[in-house]
């Protein structure tokens, strides 16, 4: 070998190894100024209702710790846990996981989980995520976090998010695990695909959504919807007013039985002085009675009523005309809540499925703390639909560094 040769060699050697150096040294530099976060939410919750479970009360601590990592060459990562603990002995309640099951249902089991753990690639119109992870799609009414229970909803799997060109979102999403609200120990494996392509107008956005689900369980199983909604605002003289409205059909199938059904959302707003009304129709359809639209994976309080009567959609489906009102007061924010619940496809013994009055008032205190109080008071309709008049209370603090 020729000494040319030799030094050709050993340059190269030298450049890459000041290369895997330099590389290297990016990584310790996200490591080490990668950002910390903690979340904690203390919360009393209450539930009274009429029938022979005990009422309930539960006094939690949520403790949410984040890491994020830097940036290197496009990609990040994070990693999160999440605890939630009873507070001073307060704990009658049945948690869904078979403690204290005489008692009213309180869905805040104790528990220590990794709520989150991903790599991140991104660039200027793309994003990937791989992991455990939060995902959420429009409203939530059909992918959400279920982020007012202690214990979020987050999911394993792989997310693409594209921006093709301005004002046009391309979201595809793969889930293999439901990581829901009630501990590992209700998890559920699963082959969930999520589409969703949004486009921004001057009038609003148009949606189109394809929610293919399925339970990984071995059983033949799909539950599949496919919708469009359309939401924005516009100006009537000095008026503005906000609107939404969307439609959805459904399909579910098993080895043994087969279901249609259909989704309606319409919903007005506007402001008269500093303060907010709405007014707004939900419906989820039902198949000839035998079978109400499902959404498994939405954040399911945040829709008719916060008393959460209607997790699960009667077989009869759902009707909810609500209306609310809202506004500022002494530094905080209220809101007013009614519902109006009736049956899809009435029968002859369900059609009136009750009515609810929500009430919140929330208040923060410089961008560190924050608190509330929240109220749900659901009145029953027709006896045989199985619901209980229900109150429930909630006062909470939160504080986030």
């Amino acid at each position: 070998m020729t000494p040319k040769k030799i030094a050709l060699y050993i340059s190269i050697a030298l450049t890459g190894s000041c290369s895997s150096l330099a590389f290297a040294d990016s990584i310790t530099e996200a490591l080490v100024n990668g950002k910390t976060s903690a979340n904690l939410n203390l919360r009393y919750e209450n539930v009274s209702q009429d029938n022979l479970r005990k009422d309930a009360d539960a006094f939690t601590l949520r403790t949410r710790l984040t890491y994020a990592t830097g940036t290197v060459k496009g990609f990040s990562s994070l990693v999160e846990f999440e605890d939630s603990r009873t507070v001073l002995g307060i704990d009658d309640y049945n948690n869904t996981l078979g403690k204290n099951p005489t008692y009213s249902v309180i869905a805040d089991p104790e528990t220590t989980e990794l709520d989150q753990f991903l790599l991140q690639y991104k660039q200027k119109s793309l994003a990937v995520k791989l992991g455990r992870q939060v995902i959420t799609m429009d409203n939530h009414r059909f992918v959400g976090h279920v982020g007012w229970r202690q214990d979020r909803q987050t999911f394993d799997g792989l997310t693409f998010d594209y921006q093709p060109i301005e004002n046009l979102s391309l979201k595809y999403g793969y889930i293999t695990k439901r990581n829901r609200i009630f501990a590992e120990a209700k998890d559920i494996d699963s082959k969930d695909h999520l589409l969703n392509a949004a486009y921004k107008s001057s009038i609003g956005t148009i949606t189109a959504y394809s929610y293919l689900l399925e339970v990984d369980n071995d059983i033949e199983n799909s539950l599949d919807t496919y919708g469009i909604r359309f939401n924005g605002s516009t100006s009537l003289g000095k008026q503005k007013i906000s609107y939404n409205i969307e439609y959805a059909t459904q399909d579910s199938d098993s080895a043994t039985t087969s279901y249609s059904a259909d989704y309606i959302s319409a919903e007005l707003g506007t402001k008269f002085s500093g303060i907010g009304v709405k007014i707004g129709y939900e419906l989820l359809g039902s198949d000839s009675g035998e079978y109400g639209f499902s959404t498994p994976l939405a954040t399911l309080h945040k829709f008719n009523g916060w008393s959460d009567q209607f997790l699960k959609t009667p077989k009869e489906g759902l009707a909810d005309l609500y209306a609310s009102i809202g506004g500022k007061v002494a530094g905080g924010k209220w809101a007013v809540i009614y519902h109006k619940f009736d049956a899809d496809e009435a029968s002859s013994t369900i059609d009136d499925l009750g009515s609810e009055i929500n009430a919140v008032y929330t208040k923060s205190f410089t961008k560190n703390y924050s608190a509330g109080i929240k109220l749900a008071s659901y009145t029953a309709g027709d006896i045989t639909s199985g619901k209980v008049d229900t109150d429930k209370v909630w006062l909470w603090l939160n504080a986030k560094f």
